[in-house]
């Protein structure tokens, strides 16, 4: 198929940046997203003109650094990472729109690459458990109930992309904490720490200059792991409780 690209480019972090356009043709429908773009690079690289910078590592939609605002949707026309998104999602004379991450708190680094160390800046601050929970055979010989052992799970499945603030109207990171607190919150171990962990997260996510949540619910749209959006209410009830003085 023929394709064309408009493509958000801008040099540096400082730089001023574009959209700029290719004409991409002879791409395979069994190319993935990210297959597409090493083409791209590879014919911009033979004309002696820059490639474009995009995240990507594992390419199995496990690790989360690929991420692509794809015709305005985070991931694109799919619920899946980028790098799991094919282009036989796309037609023969398609135009594609594709843009970085956009919010306050993900810098551009060059072209499509963000900083997305916020994310991990929320996690140190107190998504963790530092208790003393013993070894693994210790840690197994305590029963946890399997509804809430499936919640964690389904909690714990965030992969951390970020998806969820590019499309959030208000650029919040929300889902993303909640997600992690969740995660922890709902594991026998993580309850020591489960009072002061939401406070500390949702401060630091302030800090860093995310959006306050709104509850539209775009986050929980694109979410490539299905993550469902009442982990929102899960974090409201336990920073809730920590107001109370309680666990």
């Amino acid at each position: 198929m023929n394709i064309t690209l408009n493509i958000w480019r801008q040099p540096g972090p400082q730089a001023e940046g574009k959209m700029v356009a290719y004409e991409l043709a002879g791409v395979s429908e069994d190319m993935s997203f990210l297959e597409m773009l090493d083409v791209l690079n590879e014919e911009l690289f033979a004309r002696g003109e820059a490639p474009v910078a995009f995240d990507s590592d594992c390419r199995e939609g496990i690790c989360g650094m690929c991420g692509l605002v794809i015709n305005g949707v985070a991931h694109g026309p799919e619920r899946t990472t980028t790098c799991q998104l094919h282009m036989r999602t796309f037609k023969d004379g398609d135009t594609i729109t594709i843009e970085p991450w956009r919010s306050k708190a993900f810098p551009i680094i060059k072209d499509l690459v963000v900083d997305r160390r916020a994310l991990d800046r929320i996690i140190a601050a107190g998504g963790y458990i530092s208790v003393n929970t013993g070894a693994a055979p210790d840690a197994h010989s305590q029963l946890v109930p399997k509804q809430d052992a499936d919640r964690a799970f389904e909690a714990a499945a965030c992969i951390g992309c970020g998806a969820c603030v590019a499309a959030c109207p208000n650029a919040s990171a929300m889902f993303f904490t909640a997600a992690k607190v969740t995660h922890l919150g709902m594991l026998p171990q993580g309850q020591p720490e489960r009072a002061a962990r939401v406070v500390k997260m949702l401060n630091q996510q302030d800090a860093e200059g995310f959006g306050g949540c709104t509850n539209i619910g775009e986050c929980a749209a694109v979410c490539p792991k299905e993550i469902p959006l009442d982990v929102i209410s899960q974090l409201n009830a336990d920073l809730a409780k920590s107001w109370a003085g309680g666990n």
